[in-house]
């Protein structure tokens, strides 16, 4: 990889580019709340223009708590994919184009893996491309510092290959925008950013919909996982950053 400085040293200074018009779209995160925190804001826009989006959500989400005694994993699951139906009902997406793969938190599986998650996890992958039949796919940034982020993207990428049409990829930074975790940018990608100034505040109201995540709802386990207001404000700027291939 040749690697640049991370375009998030500096996101301000990046080239603004206009929404892709290229539909259906799909948005695939690789756990409950990426999607709307990376994408939250092109996700409304697309919406209000009209054109169709699905969101597919990798895993489940439960490691998030590990301890908690009030949350056990079925019941996490079960608030966690409440949660994102709230986050994109908001951001005008219907459950009914909503998939949730269940994964497991933690150990989404590389599609390079020879084991029968894998096969299971990228055949799941490809019935959702085929029934989206996807012209724009968003997913996470090859090298997002989360291993699922990474596995997600291996996932996605191998299943694109059996498409007749291949999608316009786009990628999206997560973890990245943790100073502490962020890593210098693969040179062969160009970042650009969508103006979302419209769509802020509906960004804002979709995120407090991850209240196991922003709260203290599940107040059992104090090791558990919570998306700091640092963190929180990265994605509440008038403008979310893509990561393009270079063709």
């Amino acid at each position: 990889m040749v690697a640049s400085v991370s375009p998030l040293s500096h996101p301000e200074t990046l080239p603004l580019r206009s929404l892709p018009s290229e539909a259906p779209v799909l948005v695939v995160a690789p756990h409950p709340d990426d999607e709307t925190l990376a994408c939250g804001g092109a996700i409304a826009a697309l919406r209000a223009q009209g054109l169709p989006v699905s969101v597919l959500v990798v895993s489940d989400g439960t490691r998030s708590h590990p301890r908690s005694r009030l949350y056990p994993a079925p019941r996490l699951r079960q608030v966690r994919q409440a949660e994102t139906l709230a986050a994109l009902a908001r951001l005008g997406v219907a459950a009914s184009q909503v998939v949730f793969l269940g994964l497991p938190d933690g150990s989404v599986p590389s599609a390079s893996l020879s084991t029968s998650l894998a096969q299971a996890a990228l055949a799941q992958c490809q019935r959702s491309l085929v029934q989206v039949a996807p012209r724009t796919l968003f997913l996470p940034y090859r090298y997002d510092p989360h291993r699922d982020h990474r596995a997600t993207w291996s996932l996605m990428q191998t299943a694109i290959a059996a498409l007749p049409q291949p999608p316009r990829l786009i990628e999206y930074p997560v973890w990245d925008w943790d100073p502490e975790q962020r890593q210098p940018l693969d040179a062969s990608y160009r970042p650009w950013r969508l103006d979302i100034a419209s769509f802020v505040e509906l960004k804002r109201q979709a995120i407090a919909c991850y209240r196991s995540q922003t709260t203290d709802l599940i107040h059992d386990d104090p090791t558990g996982f919570r998306l700091s207001p640092e963190l929180i404000a990265s994605f509440l700027n008038p403008w979310e950053i893509f990561l393009e291939p270079v063709p």
